[in-house]
């Protein structure tokens, strides 16, 4: 079983990591800077008034790539989404992340949390070869 704080680490040795969803039948990747592991669980967090918070809703299954500053060591997180609307998740989310807060207030947005419930999780190093596969 993987570890999601390994995951979780080497997200934020990432720093920005990629998320592809499917809009009406085309991939669409973007940028996200969000995720913290709770509890043992790997949270990510995006708001529920964009377009990828739908695509997600539409088709729950998503990839994440990021790769190392080094340019040569990258992960590939391919899962199932669950999303989580428990309020402490969202308070934990702008701990993590405290300028979020009065973002999202601000606007009068809503944060929307989200767990893979199931997947695949591959390391690998030099640009290529896979060293570690694990299934969660």
């Amino acid at each position: 079983m993987a570890s999601k704080q390994k995951m979780s680490d080497y997200l934020a040795e990432c720093g920005t990591f990629y998320v592809a969803t499917v809009d009406d039948g085309a991939p669409v990747v973007r940028p996200i800077g969000f995720q913290m592991c709770h509890d043992g669980e790997l949270y990510f967090g995006i708001g529920t008034h964009k377009a990828v918070f739908a695509q997600i809703q539409a088709t729950p299954k998503v990839s994440i790539a990021a790769t190392k500053p080094d340019g040569q060591s990258w992960i590939r997180i391919n899962g199932t989404v669950v999303f989580d609307d428990d309020p402490a998740l969202v308070d934990a989310a702008f701990e993590a992340m405290p300028f979020l807060k009065p973002l999202y207030e601000g606007n009068g947005w809503t944060m929307g949390i989200f767990h893979l419930g199931s997947g695949v999780v591959t390391y690998y190093e030099n640009l290529m070869a896979p060293v570690e596969t694990e299934e969660f």
